[in-house]
């Protein structure tokens, strides 16, 4: 009877030593985690993380640039800048031979200093000149359109005899029924202009002319008001016409 009581008892303690053992290692395991998440605590969310950081400072913009200030004109240098940058096109002494190029010897240097800068600015429109300017500085301008004043223009001449008269009569007297001055008026009977007021046109080119015309006429050139006012009333054969008169007059 004994012997089978222990064998009961035997029978009895083995699941509960294996149920105990479970038990042990489940607890171990907790325990484990438990150091391991003590010891590598979560990083914290990077919102959190972000909003701990200070914002960088803001970077103070850069002061502006102090206007150039632009002295007395110097002959020498400016004789020197445009054989440099503008000779190629404008000849050596300002008198150019190619006819879509503008004469500028013995141009107003108050108009051409103007015309310099509103090329550099991007009032007046030209891919060429633009790129012709932009490394010339207020100074040398003003150095070149004073040195170029100093040198003669060269008369030129009248080439359509059929369109002289009209040209004559539209310098001079205008075209009253479309209310178009004379003009004569700005630029003087001679075409010589009035300094630092209105550019000298005799003898100039007369395509260059009549391309000067025509741009103000449909708002490419629109750094004067007044000539694009006066250009909008006129038509090709007039511009063409006033434009040969004024390359022959003296």
């Amino acid at each position: 009877m004994f012997s089978k009581f222990h064998d009961m008892k035997s029978a009895f303690s083995k699941p509960n030593l294996k149920i105990a053992s479970v038990f042990a290692t489940v607890f171990m395991g907790v325990v484990t985690a438990a150091s391991v998440f003590a010891a590598n605590p979560p990083a914290a969310p990077a919102a959190t993380t972000a909003a701990a950081t200070p914002a960088a400072p803001a970077v103070a913009p850069a002061p502006a640039a102090a206007p150039e200030v632009i002295g007395k004109a110097d002959l020498v240098k400016g004789e020197a800048s445009y054989s440099t940058v503008c000779v190629a096109c404008h000849a050596a002494d300002g008198n150019s031979m190619i006819p879509a190029n503008p004469k500028l010897a013995q141009q107003h240097p108050e108009y051409l200093f103007k015309q310099l800068q509103e090329f550099k600015n991007g009032k007046r429109n030209n891919a060429i000149m633009t790129g012709m300017v932009a490394t010339l500085s207020g100074q040398d301008m003003k150095n070149i359109a004073a040195w170029l004043a100093t040198k003669t223009n060269k008369p030129g001449q009248s080439k359509d005899k059929e369109l002289i008269a009209m040209g004559e009569k539209i310098y001079r007297g205008g075209i009253a029924d479309r209310q178009v001055p004379a003009c004569a008026g700005c630029h003087s009977p001679n075409g010589a202009g009035i300094p630092s007021i209105y550019p000298r046109v005799s003898g100039q080119h007369a395509d260059y002319t009549a391309l000067q015309l025509n741009t103000f006429r449909d708002g490419s050139r629109k750094n004067s008001v007044a000539m694009t006012q006066v250009a909008a009333k006129m038509n090709d054969r007039e511009i063409k016409a006033v434009s040969d008169y004024m390359a022959g007059l003296r």
